[in-house]
């Protein structure tokens, strides 16, 4: 989300994030508690003005999930529109066979227990009890419609009409806007103009103190004393001046590489496969990472070639806990994120990394209602997979060769299994795929791969449900566009040794992600305390291309910090919010969040503002 918003947006947003806490206020204490059920999605859901069918809850609520916060909330309120009056009569209307604008018991039980989701006549009883107003036996679904509409819009006003009489939920500003942000004046855009001409990051007591009585700040932000405000201006030009030089020489170096994939999760979280790095002897070492482009779409540049990316590297040792974090990929040349430096002979781990500011969930709105066909018959009667399934299913075999030979082995064909259906192919089941599919040297070819794919569609009818879900799993989108996954490959140049990378399990290293991360950050900036809490640091790391941060709780109990990003300029954080709250239990570190520029080509100014909230 960018911060940086013309005064009709904002208030947009503003009076969006108003109408979404007012709706999670009315079935929640606070914007801090957690929906733990699919039955409390659904009722806050409602209480948004929302419908959800269960193919709705599923969506957002599936096996994997445990929990959802207010920001999810938001985002799925961002994708599902309120219910209309017009969309209920359309439905009812398909129901009323005599169309004179009412419908019969017999009518609504045979159209409610065998269409769509199918409802039991229990059910059906109760739903009719409810709306015959008149109680002769037919229902007049123009003004129950009415009623059911208006019923909605009363219970929302009069959430809305409870948050704004309650002051002290209005002081809540968790996970979302300020309630009155002020404009910012003529003197505080030229002064961000002028410390974008010459960057002072405000590292002294008296310019924070400055800082804290800037009149531009939201009133929210100045009306709390525990505050600690942070300021920092990168220039366009910042990444290009410490841009680590290729080695002399590299194409003489020993070099092995990787492919994998990042894959954004329905939680928002992002996944990759983790890497094993075997090192014979100490070697100077160059490695890179960078977002893959498929080769047959030379002139449509891929959509993830923005998409940031890094590796972080930590010793092995033999337990993950005892593992060191060593180093990251920080220098970025390009697309390409790079590392030089000698390391000692050994095992490491390679942690593939993107922050989510520019790998995160879309809107579904834009997206046609109709799907692309994936299979169609051909003049003979038989089903073969369309033009446009077998370009993507080609880009799925290049992502899943991680060692790019040109052929699946066992191996890399169950991590493609694992992820799109959650089983492993045994032994037994590959020999049988020897035997039906095209292989070579017991692996299977990208010819094999498709016939694979058109026996599964053939075996359905040409149903292409299981397809979608394959298809899903690995980041596409009903337009087989890839939205919701990142290719990458990783190289790794040694000058003295050959290194060898193998491929380990999806979840093996997520922990030790967060700790190397946490680590990288923590390592390279001192702690700023919040005024009033000695006990609660913020660690602000600032990279090449990258503003990372994290805050450490060091009190004996749990801590809500509320961040406030809004006069930020130029950039989009990893929350998706420009506002929101973070709560660290006691005793931990957490990362806070990431900021990346949005456009590159121009300057970009930090300013975040931490407020330890009051315990409710």
């Amino acid at each position: 989300m960018s911060f940086q918003e013309s005064p009709r947006c904002a208030d947009e947003e503003e009076t969006f994030y108003m109408q979404c806490r007012a709706a999670y206020l009315a079935v929640f204490r606070s914007s801090l508690t957690n929906i733990t059920s699919r039955q409390q999605l659904c009722r806050v859901l409602q209480q948004a003005g929302r419908n959800p069918s269960r193919a709705t809850l599923n969506k957002y609520w599936t096996p994997r999930t445990s929990k959802l916060n207010f920001d999810d909330f938001c985002e799925i309120l961002k994708c599902e529109k309120k219910t209309e009056e017009n969309d209920l009569m359309r439905a009812f209307k398909k129901m009323d066979v005599n169309s004179d604008g009412f419908i019969t018991h017999t009518e609504l039980e045979k159209a409610l227990t065998t269409r769509g989701e199918k409802m039991t006549t229990e059910e059906v009883n109760a739903i009719f009890t409810l709306a015959d107003i008149n109680k002769d036996g037919k229902l007049d679904y123009s003004e129950f419609c009415r009623l059911l509409v208006s019923t909605a819009e009363q219970c929302q006003m009069a959430a809305l009409e409870r948050l704004e009489a309650d002051a002290k939920l209005k002081r809540q500003n968790f996970g979302s806007q300020s309630y009155s942000p002020p404009k910012p004046s003529v003197s505080s855009a030229s002064s961000a103009a002028q410390s974008a001409t010459h960057p002072q990051p405000p590292e002294s007591d008296i310019t924070l103190k400055k800082d804290i009585r800037s009149s531009s700040r939201p009133s929210s932000a100045r009306s709390r004393r525990s505050s600690l405000s942070n300021s920092i201006t990168m220039t366009s030009g910042s990444t290009k001046t410490n841009k680590i030089p290729e080695p002399s020489g590299l194409q003489e170096w020993h070099h092995s590489y990787m492919k994998g994939c990042l894959f954004l999760e329905d939680d928002g979280s992002i996944s990759s496969l983790q890497y094993q790095l075997h090192l014979p002897q100490t070697t100077s070492v160059y490695l890179t990472i960078q977002p893959l482009s498929f080769s047959h779409k030379p002139d449509k540049p891929s959509s993830w070639m923005t998409v940031d990316t890094s590796l972080f590297v930590m010793s092995a040792a033999e337990t993950k806990e005892d593992s060191m974090f060593v180093c990251f990929t920080e220098s970025k040349d390009k697309e390409k994120y790079v590392w030089k430096g000698d390391l000692n002979a050994g095992t490491y781990y390679l942690l593939p990394f993107s922050s989510g500011c520019k790998l995160k969930k879309r809107s579904r709105k834009s997206i046609s209602n109709k799907p692309i066909d994936l299979v169609y018959k051909t003049d003979t009667g038989e089903l073969d997979l369309t033009r446009e399934l077998r370009e993507v299913l080609s880009d799925i075999f290049e992502v899943i060769d991680l060692d790019g030979n040109g052929l699946l082995s066992l191996e890399e064909y169950n991590f493609f299994e694992l992820r799109t259906s959650g089983e492993k192919c045994d032994k037994d089941a590959w020999a049988v795929c020897k035997e039906n599919f095209d292989m070579r040297k017991n692996q299977l070819t990208r010819q094999g791969f498709m016939e694979l794919n058109l026996m599964e569609a053939t075996e359905k009818d040409g149903d292409p449900a299981d397809l979608w879900v394959t298809l899903e799993a690995m980041g596409y989108n009903r337009m087989l566009e890839l939205v919701e996954a990142c290719p990458f490959q990783i190289d790794v140049y040694c000058e003295g040794t050959q290194p060898s990378i193998q491929p380990l399990s999806m979840d093996f290293g997520s922990k030790l992600l967060n700790q190397a991360l946490q680590k990288s950050i923590t390592a390279r900036t001192g702690a700023k305390s919040l005024r009033g809490h000695d006990n609660v640091f913020i660690y602000t790391y600032r990279g090449e291309h990258r503003i990372s941060s994290v805050i450490a709780n060091k009190s004996n109990q749990k801590v809500t910090v509320h961040v406030n990003n809004e006069q930020s300029k130029n950039c989009c954080s990893s929350r998706g919010m420009s506002v929101f709250a973070v709560e660290v239990p006691a005793r931990t570190k957490m990362v806070c969040q990431h900021i990346l520029p949005i456009n590159e080509k121009q300057d970009w100014t930090y300013n975040c503002v931490e407020t330890i909230l009051p315990c409710t």
